[in-house]
């Protein structure tokens, strides 16, 4: 099949062709399923295992099972992926980590959710996301690339010390089985909360997106006589090279992250003018505005350091199970935290104390 349009189409277009359409689904899955880490994060720390948890959780773990299960069916190799294959940096996880977690409160989503509320109207979303995007870039080759490339080189980690799955010798059939368990916990936290089966879809579908991702990207550099890197969904360098190509003369060569971003956009507006969900939001002020584009600052040079947002190295890498990935992940959970109880926490005790006064 993919041969086939290969032949027809040529390379570039079928991985931009891919991009969009794995990106539409991508986009109107997690539109309806509100998928976001940030939601999930605030949750747990306001002290509840509540449905936006749940739903993180279905999306997390049906993309550890589906990735681990396409490589115990000789579907996908890891042999090419450069989360598990290049020299790691600890140092750029830890900090890069906390950043964008600390970025993501701060605009109040994560890098895939500034996309879906973006292409429903909210201009905070898509403001915070533009950003982001021209941090990444400078972040990326621009004139923060220096400071970022130091701190990645203070700490690094060999690409063969990078995969749990061989450090843990457990198989990849034992990293879908430990998907499971966090498959178990979210369907228990969604019965308790009575979460909608249309959530539990959405959110497994989201998963499953990243999956198909991996298989589609490898399967095209199998086929493809260019190279074609592997890999799955992120946010991050894909939005910084969407808002270049657009900004550069026409005619550049398409890649499957152009197709990606359009493709979220396209299948979130869908979603939502299906729903009713499409409404104009802007600002409250001065200081909300200087909140969100500081939030995306941070999630911007970040999201780089790390090695991908909270879809790019905490799902997507976490699903080939690349330790990098999974301390990034915890390290995003944490800054999240931290910051909604030193920043949003603390605001609202000092209005509650200012109103009783």
């Amino acid at each position: 099949m993919l041969e086939a349009l290969v032949d027809l189409l040529g390379d570039r277009a079928v991985l931009a062709l891919g991009g969009l359409t794995i990106g539409i689904l991508f986009g109107a899955l997690a539109q309806r399923s509100r998928f976001c880490l940030r939601a999930a994060t605030l949750e747990v720390a306001h002290g509840t295992l509540g449905p936006k948890l749940a739903v993180w959780l279905f999306t997390f773990a049906t993309a550890l099972i589906a990735t681990q299960l396409l490589i115990v069916f000789a579907l996908f190799d890891t042999g090419q992926v450069r989360q598990l294959n290049n020299t790691g940096s600890l140092s750029g996880a830890i900090l890069g980590g906390l950043m964008f977690g600390c970025g993501m409160t701060l605009t109040r989503a994560c890098g895939s959710r500034m996309l879906v509320l973006s292409a429903t109207g909210n201009l905070r979303a898509l403001l915070s996301g533009l950003v982001f995007a021209v941090v990444a870039q400078t972040s990326l080759s621009g004139v923060l690339s220096p400071f970022r490339q130091w701190i990645n080189g203070l700490w690094t980690i060999d690409g063969s010390s990078r995969d749990l799955v061989a450090m843990f010798g457990i198989g990849h059939g034992g990293a879908a089985a430990f998907g499971g368990l966090w498959l178990a916990l979210g369907i228990a936290i969604a019965v308790r909360n009575r979460v909608s089966l249309w959530a539990w879809l959405g959110a497994a579908g989201v998963g499953l997106m990243v999956a198909v991702a991996w298989w589609f990207n490898y399967a095209m550099a199998a086929t493809s006589f260019e190279m074609v890197p592997v890999h799955a969904l992120s946010f991050t360098s894909p939005s910084a090279d969407t808002l270049m190509y657009v900004l550069s003369p026409p005619g550049g060569p398409l890649t499957f992250d152009l197709g990606l971003i359009p493709g979220v956009v396209i299948g979130s507006f869908v979603a939502g003018a299906l729903g009713g969900d499409l409404k104009l939001e802007g600002f409250d002020g001065g200081a909300s505005m200087r909140r969100y584009i500081a939030g995306g600052c941070l999630m911007g040079f970040g999201g780089v350091m790390a090695g991908g947002c909270a879809v790019g190295a905490g799902v997507s890498g976490a699903s080939v199970f690349a330790v990098t990935s999974w301390i990034v992940l915890w390290s995003m959970w944490i800054g999240a935290v931290l910051t909604d109880r030193l920043v949003d926490q603390r605001a609202f005790r000092a209005e509650i104390a200012d109103a009783a006064s």
